[in-house]
């Protein structure tokens, strides 16, 4: 069982004022998800970095960190990311 972990960057943005994800992209390390989701919160409603862990060959979640978030993030996103 090979774990594999990617960085992610959300972004949000505003629909019919309501905070809405918006589109999701690749960072190759923690640090630089940070920095991509902080500098996207200048020009989008805001942005979040995740961490996430899963299984190469059965594609199985393991886990998910939010590594950051900056701007406006959605009040029910950790209880989502969580799976709550």
């Amino acid at each position: 069982m090979a774990t594999a972990t990617t960085y992610l960057i959300q972004t949000f943005e505003l629909k019919r004022k309501r905070l809405v994800p918006g589109t999701r992209d690749v960072a190759p390390t923690g640090s630089g998800a940070l920095k991509r989701a902080e500098a996207i919160a200048t020009r989008k409603p805001g942005a979040a970095a995740l961490q996430i862990r899963a299984d190469n060959e059965t594609g199985e979640l393991e886990s998910v960190v939010i590594l950051g978030r900056f701007g406006e993030v959605p009040e029910d996103f950790v209880e989502m990311v969580a799976g709550g």
